[in-house]
């Protein structure tokens, strides 16, 4: 058993098909334009590649664009877009974070962006090959727990994982030693 938080990295692009995924691209394509000028007024870099190399100020337009998508984060409340278990429930997300990947100045199509989404503290209670047997929250101490099911796929990472040490455990060893 152990506590562990998952990330999931969603890539948007040109190919999107849903309607959340379509918005955060031109939102966040629009923003992209906008405050691109900050580093680039005579739009003399046409991606966000270039623009990076010339002013590594531009770095911040990760951050600043993430502004634009604010309102369609908040509209997933806090589900995680694409990522279910094995009962088609959406897995919860606490924090997510935004990534400009590439974009042109000129070709939307060049556009591509990724959130990550981080979940909150999830017990691992068993994994049964590629999948994980989980409940939220920390349930270390608990005998019953609600459990759900969730597979290891493309874009899921375990971020952060505390093997369970039983306190009786710990006082064993100390009394040992």
């Amino acid at each position: 058993m152990a506590l562990i938080k998952l990330a999931y990295k969603q890539i948007i692009d040109a190919s999107a098909q849903g309607r959340f995924e379509r918005s955060v691209l031109q939102a966040s394509y629009q923003e992209f334009l906008l405050k691109m000028q900050t580093y680039n007024p005579n739009l003399e870099f046409k991606t966000f590649t270039a623009l990076k190399a010339h002013d590594g100020r531009a770095n911040s337009l990760h951050y600043k664009l993430s502004f634009s998508i604010g309102h369609f984060i908040q509209a997933l409340d806090n589900k995680i877009p694409g990522l279910t278990d094995n009962l088609g429930n959406a897995v919860k997300f606490e924090l997510p974070q935004f990534e400009l990947i590439e974009s042109h100045i000129n070709d939307i199509s060049s556009h591509k962006v990724a959130i990550t989404y981080t979940t909150g503290i999830l017990t691992l209670v068993n994994q049964l090959a590629e999948f994980m047997v989980l409940a939220e929250g920390d349930v270390s101490e608990k005998f019953v727990a609600d459990t759900f099911i969730l597979k290891m796929q493309h874009g899921l990472s375990i971020t952060s994982y505390q093997e369970y040490q039983p306190e009786s455990l710990f006082k064993d060893t100390f009394q040992q030693v």
